[in-house]
């Protein structure tokens, strides 16, 4: 059986999704002002991109709070299953401002590469520039942990749009070593445009994810699996319960699931219940989160809709006896 998510029991206050994404806008705040005064000294156009992603990071944290705030409204009226999808808009967001990054580093390391310039105070700049990562490496890390906790895609979008932001600096920090120690002053620029690439691949990952989510795909093959063992140690238990239409979709930290419970025609509905109840139970237990629905039908019994969808199959069958050439010697 595979490995459930760790429990959000025991973890502190500070590593929930709200509380990191707050302290994500006090960073990059931090390294907004690190990184422009590292681009200051140096005049490095690698620490200017830097720069530039920073004040990308500040937008995806704040846009990232906010749809975490609105995922935790409980469900009402107009949204019975609740808001747990606004997440998925974040990492949207966030994936399409990373990818707005790379074009923005991309085109000033071209008009560096055409136009290289000296670079000064290399010291101060690199400095600060690594001091700067390391806060975002280290926030990403905790993000990325809370994230797989608390299974929120914004707060998973937020971290690996810091994650981005350090690898850009790291390829920055080498830049301008090597056009220190090599003289060659393109090399600031050519390192420039490939950290652009790197992070534009990473930005079309998170709105490829995104869409994923809005478009309720299922849950994953672990997650299944878990399920499916629930399922068949009943069905093997009850002699005569069978289990169908089984159906998964995931929203934010939430999962559901949908299934058909058939038991004999000669079961009570308390007895019924009281197994579905008990199945339930497990469910959840075995996949944290999950909102499972259960429809119960005696043995034998399909829906009017599963009715529907059968007829619906076999007149689109087309006949045996249709051919285009029955014949072939006519």
């Amino acid at each position: 059986m595979a490995e459930s998510p760790p429990s959000t029991a025991n973890a502190p206050d500070w590593m929930a999704p709200h509380s990191l994404l707050r302290i994500s806008v006090v960073v990059a705040l931090l390294t907004i002002v690190l990184k422009t005064l590292a681009w200051w000294l140096t005049g490095s156009v690698g620490l200017l991109s830097d720069a530039l992603e920073s004040f990308v990071n500040l937008a995806g944290a704040v846009f990232a709070l906010t749809m975490v705030t609105i995922a935790k409204r409980p469900a009402d009226t107009d949204h019975p299953y609740g808001h747990h999808k606004a997440e998925y808009f974040s990492a949207g967001f966030e994936g399409i401002l990373v990818i707005g990054a790379s074009l923005a580093i991309a085109w000033a390391a071209l008009a560096r590469l055409w136009n290289p310039q000296p670079l000064e105070q290399l010291g101060w700049g690199l400095a600060l520039s690594v001091v700067s990562s390391a806060l975002n490496g280290l926030l990403a890390v905790a993000m990325l942990r809370s994230a797989r906790q608390h299974r929120s895609m914004a707060l998973e979008g937020d971290a690996r749009h810091l994650l981005t932001d350090v690898w850009t600096s790291a390829g920055v920090v080498i830049g301008l070593i090597g056009a220190s120690l090599t003289g060659w002053l393109w090399l600031d620029a050519a390192v420039a445009i490939g950290v652009a690439l790197n992070i534009c691949v990473q930005g079309a990952q998170l709105v490829w994810q995104s869409s994923q989510g809005l478009m309720d795909q299922a849950l994953d093959a672990p997650e299944r699996l878990r399920i499916d063992a629930v399922l068949d140690r009943h069905a093997h238990r009850e002699h005569g319960v069978v289990f169908d239409n089984i159906s998964s979709r995931r929203a934010g930290e939430r999962s559901f699931a949908d299934l058909h419970m058939h038991v004999p025609g000669d079961w009570s509905v308390a007895r019924a219940a009281r197994l579905r109840t008990e199945i339930e139970a497990e469910l959840l237990q075995a996949v944290p989160g999950l909102y499972a629905r259960i429809e119960l039908l005696p043995l034998g019994m399909q829906t009017a809709m599963e009715a529907a969808i059968e007829a619906a199959g076999q007149a689109d069958t087309p006949s045996p006896s249709t051919d285009k050439n029955p014949n072939p010697e006519q």
